[in-house]
């Protein structure tokens, strides 16, 4: 396991520029907006993260971020564990029209100073990769509408509004 601090700041065109991987790991605690989803934020996130130019010359952050947090199961509301994995495909961009003229399969960033904080970048891709709605696979929470698994529907026979229609029908086909 790792046990190197990714650095809070860096300088992405300068990291892209000398192709430098980092890999290290990021208590959840430090990543306020996350922590405040999960029941304890008492866990590590990984990542692995390469800078580098690509073959048209863009400055690209390629890499992935892993963390299994605590959030609550919405059906039982204990806590379930969620494998979170978050695949970084970035395109460093200096302002929002360059943005505009970047590949379409690059996500664009821009970093308009110097530095760029680190956390809040991985922070908010780890968010967007938290499921919708999370639950045990295997909860069998009782309800007072029932376990879930079972339908229980109960057909009423109305009467059909066109059987008039049937029966003068077959009245002129004995004709």
């Amino acid at each position: 396991m790792l046990n190197v601090k990714l650095p809070k700041f860096v300088d992405p065109r300068k990291l892209a520029d000398r192709e430098v991987n980092i890999s290290g790991t990021v208590a959840v605690k430090d990543m306020a907006e996350l922590s405040q989803m999960l029941v304890h934020g008492d866990v590590e996130v990984i990542a692995d993260l390469q800078f580098s130019r690509d073959e048209l010359r863009i400055r690209t952050i390629m890499g992935d971020v892993k963390a299994t947090v605590p959030v609550e199961c919405q059906r039982c509301l204990e806590p379930v564990d969620v494998e979170l994995e978050a695949k970084l495909n970035l395109a460093i961009s200096y302002s929002e029209e360059k943005a505009q003229t970047l590949p379409k399969y690059y996500d664009p960033l821009i970093v308009e100073e110097d530095e760029l904080e680190l956390l809040p970048l991985l922070e908010q891709e780890l968010i967007l990769s938290l499921p919708i709605v999370s639950y045990h696979s295997d909860c069998s929470i009782q309800t007072s509408f029932g376990d879930g698994n079972t339908v229980d529907v109960k057909e009423t026979e109305k009467p059909n509004p066109f059987s008039v229609l049937a029966a003068l029908k077959g009245s002129t086909d004995k004709k």
